[in-house]
């Protein structure tokens, strides 16, 4: 079951702020409050979906158009259009980075690692 009052659900009644990179009537995209990159930033639907599959499955064709239109403008604002990763993490027990909100959201990076972050992924894979 979706948890209407995440973070996330909060930042998008306008309840809690966000710096904001791109907004439409389907989706906003905002810094990431903890950036493992040079850039990193949160590209969300405003739709009630608690990951990728729920939003694949479920988003209509508008939701779906308005989420990668936010995606593409924010690239293009964010001056990324070649270079950047994009990261969606589903479940508390994924394998790599566990999801923390449980409101699908993608990571949109670009630049340098954090050094924490740097420190984090030598830790995971040089066990």
């Amino acid at each position: 079951m979706y948890d209407k009052n995440n973070v996330f659900a909060k930042m998008i009644r306008g309840e809690i702020p966000a710096n904001k990179v791109y907004e439409n009537d389907y989706a906003m995209s905002f810094h990431d409050i903890n950036p493992m990159f040079d850039k990193h930033v949160l590209v969300i639907p405003k739709g009630e979906y608690k990951n990728i599959l729920d939003f694949t499955k479920n988003a209509s064709p508008d939701e779906i158009i308005g989420f990668w239109e936010c995606f593409n403008k924010t690239a293009e604002h964010l001056g990324i259009e070649c270079e950047f990763n994009c990261v969606a993490n589903s479940g508390a027990n994924a394998p790599f980075i566990k999801q923390s909100v449980f409101h699908f959201h993608l990571h949109l990076v670009a630049g340098e690692r954090s050094a924490e972050f740097a420190k984090q992924l030598a830790s995971e894979f040089n066990q």
